[in-house]
This record gives structure tokens, C-alpha cells and sequence, in this order.
């Protein structure tokens, strides 16, 4: 196993996770109205759903993409619907800060799901394998294995922005106008992956 690989690999996995997209702005979203144990399950199956789909992408699962007519499109048009209904959700929010009721908050599988749905996931898994692992498994698992905790910790100080944010938001006509911003900035990254 190359080991000189590491920081390379680490630096991609830092740039892919922490840069912001329609992930880090649900946590972002999440860190402001939920207590940050929610967001950080969020968090957890965001990166858990990640590093299965890379692995599943590393193995061969993206060849499948590109040889079953339509299914790259199909995997597009439905992460754009998944996200629109994100993103129509978070418009519509009163702005009213939950008292101790998080079960509306986006859960483990939300985030798994999301990952699955997101053509940037797909892209990013696709490119940051053909970069660096040139079909060696056992630098795949490496990188896997690399991106779980800083994919983690990435999406999780998106929750904790959120949370500092919090602070700053509690009147309702505050919170409304900030998740009014971030559920506008999570459609036009459905835009953006519509021309893609």
C-alpha cells in the first residue's frame, strides 16, 4: 500500500467534503434548528451513505451508469426532485425554534439517501478514484477509510456553524430569512445539476 498517498488523498477528501453543496446546507440548516445531537445523525449517515457509495462507485458500480441507457439520468432528475422537496420544506418554515420536538429534523437515512441522490457524490467518487487510486483495491479501502472521519468532521462543523449561527436567529422573522437563503441556495444547486 502507498502510503505517500495519504495527504494527497486526504487533502481531495477535505476539499470534496467540506466545500459547500446541498449537504452541507441541510447541516448548515439543521445546526440552527435542531439541537446538534439531530444534525450530527444527519451528519453520520450523510458519511456513512458517502463511503458506501465510493466504495460501491471503486468496485464498478459507476461502469453501470454509463452502460444502462438513462439510469444517469434517472439518478439526476431524482436527486434534483429529492432536493427541490428539501429545499421547498426549508422555505416553508415558520422560523419558530423547536421546543424539545427534533422528529422533523433530517435523520441517518436522509443523509444516506441524499448522498445516493447527489450526481456531485457520484462525480466526486468517480474522479477522486480514477485520480488516485489507478484500479488498486487497496488504495480504494485507504481512501475510504480516510474519507469516513474527515468527511465526518466536515459535514459536522457545517452543523456546528448552524449551531453558533442559532444564536443570532431566534426571532422568527430572523430564522425565516435565513432558511428563505439557504432553502434559494439549495434549489439553484439543483439547477446546477440539471446542466451538469
Amino acid at each position: 500500500m502507498n502510503l505517500a498517498m495519504i495527504l494527497p488523498m486526504s487533502a481531495f477528501a477535505l476539499a470534496a467534503s467540506i466545500s459547500p453543496g446541498p449537504v452541507n446546507l441541510v447541516c448548515l440548516s439543521s445546526g440552527t434548528r435542531y439541537p446538534i445531537s439531530r444534525g450530527l445523525v444527519f451528519v453520520t449517515g450523510a458519511t456513512l451513505g458517502f463511503v458506501v457509495l465510493f466504495l460501491a462507485v471503486g468496485l464498478g458500480l459507476y461502469s453501470l451508469l454509463t452502460m444502462v441507457p438513462g439510469l444517469k439520468d434517472a439518478l439526476r432528475w431524482a436527486g434534483v426532485a429529492f432536493l427541490l422537496y428539501l429545499s421547498v420544506q426549508l422555505f416553508r418554515d415558520d422560523g419558530h425554534l423547536p421546543e424539545g420536538d427534533a422528529q422533523r429534523a433530517p435523520g441517518f437515512l436522509a443523509g444516506a439517501l441524499m448522498q445516493w441522490l447527489n450526481p456531485k457524490a457520484w462525480l466526486a467518487s468517480a474522479s477522486g478514484i480514477g485520480a488516485y487510486t489507478g484500479g488498486d483495491v487497496g488504495l480504494l479501502w485507504l481512501f475510504a477509510a480516510l474519507y469516513l472521519p474527515i468527511c465526518w468532521l466536515s459535514l459536522g462543523s457545517w452543523v456546528y456553524v448552524g449551531a453558533f449561527l442559532r444564536r443570532y436567529v431566534q426571532r422568527p422573522g430572523v430564522l425565516v430569512a435565513v432558511n428563505r437563503g439557504l432553502a434559494v441556495l439549495l434549489a439553484v444547486s439543483c439547477v446546477y445539476l440539471l446542466f451538469e
